[in-house]
């Protein structure tokens, strides 16, 4: 008969982190926790330095061992750290991130704060797994629904130092440099820097004093702290983490009262499930966000949505429907006023309207095997050349995808000297680039190229672009 599966055990590395972060040996803990255990009555709790490496070793410790341990580290490090932040589990409810967080700002704050711990101690590595393990259908949807009708709770007075407007102008001068850093260079470069300014900042959530429009707009600028942590998380390829930080951030724009943060942050969402190929997610995404903030919305953000929404029904094969949101898209750009605008939608300017729409008629074309093929692909190579043409220096990851989306939309019409040019332009930015991101683009590239691999343009493509992605 067969045996039982075996359970395949992964190292505690938060565990790990933080008993190396507080001096503690492996013997210290054991006997630590036999003294507390017996403290609280618990008799038949007295672990051995091997078991306090089999803890490490992915081991769980029954209950109430984890919160013991939690309690320690907190009392060594003089951080109020709880069983999750520590790799293991409790019977009380954990402090997560996922989607069914409650929608009030002790919520927020703490699950902002366990994210920020973990993300800035533990190093990760991209693999598929993380990325199947993202909440889809309706366990991603369902909870966010709530968005579209919470409302800010009332905050209370805290204790701390007095909080003014130049503390919040000063956390939004750090969230420009870091958009601007991420823009020039991906996510990889300043990721774990911005997650230890987000934790910073949160930290005035619970200790500093302010009026009730402080409170606010300093939820506010932690939520677009937040926005730009989860999307330079999403650009390396840390999915899971990526869609817990924009989970937080959307929980702190909630409690910002401000619904065009939020729906900036459901879009960031969208763009993730498209690249992971859950496209009725992502366009049901910035269906929500267009309800959420129908009231509120600058012309920007509703272009902004409406030129997403196009790409998704091309990705879709709704091809009308794409037309459609596209020239509405178009329509509501010509009345966007920059100056009016939050600064966060300061990236969507007519380069990315451009960009935007040309990879939704590139998609069109790519799939369209009648005589409209060769029309959708000028369109696309257009508005892409324009984008290009109108790009600011600092857009430089932004100038690679309009480089890839030029070669793919020169393969769908079997232009393939045209996408050898475009590769190598992309090529040339993607080696100067911290941004797995571009790299997946590569690759589908890479695999659309395969049909013209015995034309002379067809295999210099497949050779440039395989040494290039390893």
């Amino acid at each position: 008969m067969a045996g039982r599966p075996r359970t395949v055990k992964h190292p505690n590395e938060l565990l790990h982190y933080w008993l190396g972060r507080a001096g503690v040996s492996n013997a210290e803990l054991a006997r630590e926790v036999t003294r507390r255990a017996r403290a609280l009555g618990e008799r038949g709790i007295n672990p051995s330095e091997g078991r306090v490496r089999a803890w490490r070793g992915g081991e769980t410790p029954r209950h109430p061992v984890p919160q013991i341990i939690a309690d320690f580290l907190a009392d060594r490090t003089g951080l109020p750290l709880n069983c999750a932040d520590i790799g293991l589990p409790d019977r009380t409810t954990p402090v997560t991130a996922g989607p069914d967080l409650s929608w009030k700002p002790a919520a927020a704050i703490a699950a902002i704060a366990h994210l920020t711990r973990s993300e800035i101690m533990v190093s990760h590595s991209r693999d598929s797994v993380d990325a199947r393990s993202v909440h889809t259908g309706h366990d991603l949807l369902d909870p966010l629904q709530h968005w579209t009708t919470a409302s800010p709770s009332a905050l209370t007075a805290r204790g701390g130092g007095r909080l003014g407007a130049s503390d919040i102008n000063g956390i939004r001068a750090v969230t420009d440099m870091f958009r601007d850093a991420d823009n020039r260079h991906g996510g990889a470069l300043s990721r774990k820097a911005v997650i230890a300014q987000m934790s910073d900042a949160n930290a005035l959530l619970s200790t500093a004093s302010y009026d009730e429009a402080t409170g606010r707009a300093l939820f506010a600028a932690v939520a677009d702290l937040g926005s730009v942590a989860g999307w330079m998380t999403f650009d390396v390829g840390l999915h899971k983490q990526a869609q817990h930080i924009f989970f937080a951030a959307l929980h702190a724009a909630s409690e910002a009262g401000d619904k065009v943060l939020g729906a900036h942050i459901l879009q960031c969402m969208a763009r993730q499930m498209s690249h992971l190929k859950h496209y009725d997610e992502a366009l049901d995404l910035v269906n929500l966000a267009q309800y959420g903030a129908r009231r509120h919305a600058t012309p920007a953000t509703r272009s902004m949505l409406a030129a997403l929404e196009a790409r998704f029904h091309a990705i879709l094969g709704q091809v009308t429907e794409s037309e459609r949101a596209a020239g509405t898209a178009e329509e509501l750009f010509a009345a966007v006023d920059q100056d009016n605008e939050p600064a966060h939608m300061a990236f969507f300017d007519e380069a990315e309207l451009c960009a935007t729409i040309g990879v939704a008629h590139q998609i069109a074309a790519k799939h369209d095997a009648g005589p409209g093929r060769a029309v959708r692909a000028e369109n696309s190579v257009r508005l892409l050349g324009r984008a290009l043409e109108l790009r600011p220096e600092h857009r430089v990851r932004s100038a690679a995808f309009d480089h890839v989306g030029l070669a793919r939309t020169h393969l769908a019409v079997g232009e393939v000297d045209g996408a050898l040019t475009e590769a190598r332009r992309a090529l040339h930015i993607f080696r100067s680039l911290g941004s797995p991101r571009v790299g997946d683009r590569l690759i589908e590239l890479q695999q659309e190229a395969a049909p013209f691999e015995a034309s002379r343009a067809g295999g210099e493509l497949r050779d440039v672009l395989s040494e290039a992605l390893g």
